[in-house]
């Protein structure tokens, strides 16, 4: 009986999927063996280190729970999260070429922070009242990338707070995140703070690898946003400060430069939506445009 080398034992393990019934499972694990074994035997890989990398992903795991998701920090700061969703968008662009119309948003990571469930909240709302932060109003308007407006989109939004820190990171109940629905013209518009830059923890392995790597915690100012409207391809993006630090050294690699917004500051006085206020205000307008799901 022949026994396998070392240049063979990738394409044993892929030989002994003869019976996979799978054709896609089938070709993501063949290639997911042939480069992790290539990736093993370019660097020599030795069993110390070998058993060091176990002992990481078993660490990755045991810091998830309900409230954490160590494992999408750690995709999200290896740069595999914005490709997979950089790969969806380049699949979407393919099935739009050709058709009239605008580009539709550019879509970014969800982050290890979305929290399902937020409150169902009237457009205008404010989910920034009593937290940490300079008040913000954010309003756009929701359209197919024809330009037709999206009534009833689901949008949830959620961010950090001045201090960067996400509700959940302080134990509390949910803050700083709600959920709204788009009016008959496709138009949002909520009250919130207007964030700040912050660090991805680093008290996990994640951040023991990054630290290890010579490379910062931090992201830039951002309030997620995820889109849900029937007919329609789910979207979930950031909008970003313009003028925050670390937008061009995201720890997630997640900056869009279309995701950018200028956030004008206000004097005291009344605010667009009527709303009286007696500090200053920040504004942020952004449109977003949804992919028809035919496409």
């Amino acid at each position: 009986m022949a026994q396998p080398e070392v240049s063979d034992f990738a394409q044993a393990v892929i030989e002994r999927m003869a019976d996979c019934k799978d054709p896609r499972f089938h070709q993501i694990m063949s290639s997911l063996v042939r480069h992790a074994h290539a990736f093993m035997r370019e660097v020599d890989l030795t069993p110390a280190e070998w058993m060091a990398g176990i002992e990481f992903l078993t660490a990755t795991g045991k810091k998830c729970d309900e409230k954490r998701q160590e494992f999408i920090l750690l995709s999200d700061t290896l740069g595999l999260s914005m490709l997979v969703v950089a790969l969806d968008q380049a699949r979407g662009a393919k099935a739009l070429a050709g058709a009239p119309g605008d580009k539709p948003t550019e879509a970014t990571v969800q982050g290890p922070f979305f929290w399902p469930g937020a409150p169902q909240l009237e457009l205008g709302a404010d989910i920034g009242e009593g937290h940490p932060g300079e008040p913000t109003y954010y309003h756009g308007r929701v359209t197919d990338t024809a330009g037709r407006p999206i009534a009833g989109c689901e949008l949830d939004v959620w961010s950090g707070d001045a201090d960067g820190l996400y509700d959940m990171q302080k134990g509390d109940a949910m803050s700083l995140r709600a959920q709204f629905r788009t009016d008959e013209h496709g138009n949002y518009r909520f009250w919130s703070i207007r964030p700040t830059f912050y660090p991805v923890p680093g008290d996990g392995p994640v951040g023991r690898m990054l630290d290890k790597m010579g490379r910062h915690l931090n992201r830039p100012g951002h309030m997620h946003m995820m889109l849900n409207a029937p007919g329609h391809e789910r979207l979930v993006t950031h909008i970003f400060v313009k003028d925050s630090p670390y937008l061009d050294s995201d720890a997630v690699f997640g900056v869009r430069n279309s995701l950018v917004v200028e956030f004008p500051q206000h004097a005291p006085g009344r605010a667009p939506d009527g709303r009286h206020m007696n500090k200053p205000y920040y504004t942020a307008q952004f449109d977003l445009r949804l992919v028809p799901s035919a496409a």
